[in-house]
């Protein structure tokens, strides 16, 4: 109950966009390879922020 008002830090954020984004390119990769090497490539930067976080 007492986290329930706490914010997300930004690293949290990026996790959570990174993890959607390589789950759409799962998807993507059965029916359309270039969109999926598209997600993949938009989380690898996505990663590449998070380490610089750091």
């Amino acid at each position: 109950m007492f986290g329930l008002f706490k914010k997300s830090t930004e690293k949290e954020k990026l996790q959570a966009k990174y993890a959607k984004l390589m789950e759409q390119a799962h998807k993507l990769s059965k029916s359309n390879r270039r969109a999926s090497d598209a997600k993949v490539a938009e989380a690898e930067e996505l990663l590449n922020k998070m380490e610089n976080l750091e």
